[in-house]
């Protein structure tokens, strides 16, 4: 499913909405380049479960955590990343196997070491439009998980 993003607001009200669409459980893969909206649309995540700091990208501490309103969030940026094996050192799986949202910037640097994703957004930018493709990738969520957008749901 592709959704065009007209402002950075868009896409912190799609984070908002997949904040309320996703199960406790998750591990989400952004995908985009440098400055594609992937930190915005966490942002989002997090404003919508009643953040109010800052939220700012883990580039050099590889990870984030959060706890609101009795729900965990990680946010992880891989970027930096120059072996997937590092992850085996920061304890990855023990994040992963924790009840909570992992949001996984650049995932592609932890390839081979990370598990599927039960959803994956790819942020892209192209001739100044926005859009976010989203993919449902995990069977256990294949029933569907519906998206409020817009005033309009959308079963992912």
């Amino acid at each position: 499913m592709n959704i065009t993003l007209e402002t950075p607001e868009d896409t912190e009200a799609l984070g908002a909405a997949l904040w309320q669409a996703l199960p406790e459980k998750c591990l989400l893969f952004l995908y985009g380049d440098l400055g594609a909206g992937k930190t915005t649309l966490v942002r989002g995540l997090l404003r919508a479960a009643g953040h109010q700091g800052a939220v700012k990208s883990p580039t050099y501490t590889l990870v984030e955590e959060y706890e609101i309103s009795g729900r965990r969030l990680f946010h992880f940026d891989l970027y930096r990343l120059k072996d997937p094996e590092e992850l085996e050192w920061m304890g990855m799986d023990d994040y992963l196997n924790q009840n909570a949202l992992c949001c996984v910037e650049w995932p592609q640097m932890g390839a081979g070491f990370l598990p599927v994703a039960d959803l994956e957004v790819r942020l892209n930018y192209f001739q100044q439009q926005r859009t976010a493709e989203i993919n449902m990738l995990a069977e256990n969520h294949q029933a569907g998980i519906k998206l409020n957008w817009k005033n309009k749901d959308i079963l992912l």
